[in-house]
């Protein structure tokens, strides 16, 4: 991600902030290149096992041109796709963990690495979302693949 798109993303996603120029200023200081974002008001996040998750990603790349965000945890066992806010509490589904109004999520600074969790998907600045249905469509192809292995 060049400079550019990192300073779109990075001011897209600070808007989320009560205090979008304060996070800013202490995300770009902080040394472990995170911050907590709420979710709830410019996204909510589905956070999907890694083990159904990396096949859901790679369904959805080959489905859509712009999926929207994606991050992996530190450990590499889940995956958060930002989706429209109000998706968590419409959203139906088994193994499926939402981050909707009233949770806060772990954010990676775009463009640096953290160590830790990271964008699979960095967000482009332009407010793109993964979309719920195809998000749904996607997971329910991988699940069929890996029950066919």
């Amino acid at each position: 991600m060049d400079g550019a798109g990192a300073g779109s993303a990075v001011e897209w996603l600070v808007s989320a902030a009560a205090d979008p120029q304060g996070c800013r200023w202490e995300w770009e200081r902080n040394p472990l290149g995170v911050t907590l974002l709420p979710a709830g008001r410019i996204w909510d996040v589905l956070i999907l096992p890694a083990r159904l998750g990396y096949p859901t990603l790679d369904v959805l790349t080959r489905c859509v041109t712009h999926t929207g965000p994606v991050l992996a945890d530190f450990g590499d066992s889940r995956m958060g796709f930002f989706v429209p806010p109000g998706t968590v509490e419409r959203w139906i589904g088994t193994g499926v963990r939402g981050a909707g109004r009233g949770t806060w999520i772990v954010v990676p600074y775009p463009g640096r690495s953290s160590g830790g969790v990271r964008w699979l998907v960095p967000p482009d600045g332009s407010g793109t979302l993964v979309d719920p249905v195809m998000l749904e469509l996607s997971m329910h192809e991988a699940a069929a693949r890996l029950a066919g292995r």
